[in-house]
């Protein structure tokens, strides 16, 4: 876990466009750890920018693009993927040479067509992906250590300057973040099967339990299990930037759909022939992958996921 530094920032003005979860997250990061001297947030919504001035996470707030990019070293990008492209376009005639764009989209090759074209020569992209995150959202739903211990995946083009990766790898190893870089084309397809497939499985689960006569409806919900109960908890998430991810990342979910789907027949053959070997086989090798994942540090071994207990009368 990183401690507060007390020398010069690398960064000498960051600014983050777009102050929901992961923006205002990394404005407290960012101050806590003595990343940036200056801190600029850029927010559409008046309400949005007036409470980041109440939580005094940013030094400077502004609805301005033009204002938001003047002089500014590292600007991040932290709205909706289906946003992004116009965000750009508006920050980079104001952007300084030498000037860094990055992101923190679920999708990256959608992000990088979409920002790419706008930026003037001397500007660096260097598209970045946090893998973290909680089902709220808004200014108030930031905390300065939701990336300890998690992964930010980086996928800089082809040829991008090698100080400006480093730069933004800093920046997220400052936030306590574990870096790895690769092509989008990678990214999309990892992601697709890890984050897009599970919350379009567990936004169509939901679904169909809404979907179900009122009486019936009522009793799942009285009555939700654990398993139903979690996938409410991911199909809390943002819709507009879940929307805009299956709209980008299509081609990848759609590929990962298809092998599910082919899986998921096999499974409910072997629930219709009562194959139990089969059924056992499966759930014993999805079992070790769970402890792969706890092993990793990517998720607690505590009872009931570590969810605090209610106290005891």
């Amino acid at each position: 876990m990183p401690e507060t530094s007390g020398g010069v920032p690398a960064i000498d003005r960051l600014a983050i466009v777009g102050l929901g979860l992961i923006g205002s997250s990394i404005a407290r990061a960012a101050r806590r750890y003595n990343l940036a001297r200056t801190i600029v947030a850029v927010d559409r919504d008046e309400a949005v920018r007036d409470r980041v001035r109440e939580l005094g996470i940013a030094d400077v707030v502004t609805g301005d693009p033009a204002e938001g990019a003047a002089e500014t070293d590292l600007v991040i990008l932290c709205v909706p993927v289906g946003a992004i492209g116009a965000a750009a376009a508006e920050m980079a005639p104001h952007l300084k040479p030498g000037a860094i764009v990055s992101d923190v989209g679920s999708v990256k090759g959608a992000v990088v067509a979409a920002i790419r074209p706008h930026l003037p020569e001397g500007v660096a992209l260097v598209p970045g992906h946090p893998i973290a995150g909680t089902e709220f959202s808004g200014p108030d739903a930031g905390f300065a250590t939701l990336f300890h211990g998690r992964w930010c995946i980086l996928t800089p083009p082809e040829g991008t300057d090698t100080a400006a990766i480093e730069t933004v790898r800093a920046l997220w190893e400052g936030m306590g973040a574990n870096v790895e870089t690769m092509s989008a084309e990678h990214h999309d397809h990892v992601l697709a099967i890890t984050s897009h497939l599970p919350h379009l499985i567990a936004y169509n689960i939901v679904g169909t339990a809404a979907d179900l006569e009122s009486a019936t409806q009522s009793e799942v919900i009285k009555f939700s299990a654990s398993g139903f109960r979690d996938f409410t908890r991911i199909a809390a998430s943002d819709p507009t930037m879940w929307r805009d991810i299956f709209l980008n990342n299509r081609e990848a979910v759609l590929e990962m759909l298809g092998r599910f789907n082919e899986d998921l027949s096999a499974l409910a053959k072997a629930v219709r022939w009562g194959d139990g070997e089969a059924l056992h086989a499966m759930f014993t090798r999805t079992r070790a992958i769970r402890r792969s994942i706890v092993a990793s540090g990517q998720e607690t071994a505590a009872p009931d996921f570590g969810r605090p207990r209610p106290p005891e009368e």
